[in-house]
């Protein structure tokens, strides 16, 4: 069997719903959060993202303010449960299924999300998925800052990062078949050999439309 790179976008690709955002609300819920307006902004930012019009660096800068408070080793202990209680109850079973086959074919795998690393890395690790990358952020004496490193992993940055990856693991090389929900994700789209379409948004079904880019309807 020839050997492919599998791309996947995590948030309403994997799993229903978006990490970040389930994130947010464990902050709120665990009382880290501080600012009465918090959700509603990070909400604000996400109808922005929907339409591909976020600013990821504000983005970053609201959501993971309420992290300065907590080494990187309490944010990781929390994440780690919250990837258990949160993230995992939500992934298809149809992606579960795919990953489980990719395993068996020993085929490449990759998450590429414009969720922060800290986030994607251990649900990647849960998952099964060796690669990933994801919006980096700076490290302040032991902390995680809310400032971007990096170019993101987000629009066309997600093809800059797949680049700098690629040349890096050359031995990975090979079709790239790219799965995602998201406009946001068009310019990867456009590089990919091929590209799978899961419960897309209104506006990448009707470019998927104009490319036949086949379309899988996943569900918990």
């Amino acid at each position: 069997m020839t050997d492919s790179l599998y791309l996947f976008d995590l948030d309403n690709t994997l799993i229903e719903g978006d990490s970040s955002t389930y994130w947010s609300e464990y902050l709120v819920r665990e009382g880290l959060v501080h600012d009465a307006g918090y959700l509603q902004q990070e909400a604000r930012l996400m109808a922005d993202y929907a339409v591909g019009k976020m600013d990821i660096h504000a983005y970053v800068a609201l959501t993971l303010a309420p992290l300065a408070t907590m080494t990187t080793e309490e944010v990781d202990r929390r994440i780690m449960q919250w990837v258990n209680d949160t993230i995992i109850p939500r992934v298809y079973p149809q992606a579960r299924d795919l990953i489980q086959t990719l395993h068996a074919e020993k085929q490449h795998m990759m998450i590429i999300s414009a969720s922060v690393s800290l986030l994607v890395k251990p649900i990647a690790r849960a998952l099964g998925i060796d690669h990933v990358a994801g919006v980096d952020v700076r490290i302040d004496d032991g902390h995680y800052s809310n400032v971007i490193s990096g170019t993101p992993s987000y629009q066309q940055g997600k093809v800059t990062r797949l680049k700098e990856w690629l040349a890096m693991h050359p031995q990975a090389g090979g079709k790239m078949v790219f799965y995602t929900d998201s406009i946001n994700d068009f310019p990867l789209c456009l590089v990919a050999d091929e590209v799978v379409l899961v419960n897309p948004c209104p506006q990448l079904q009707a470019q998927g439309e104009i490319r036949q880019w086949p379309v899988v309807n996943w569900t918990r």
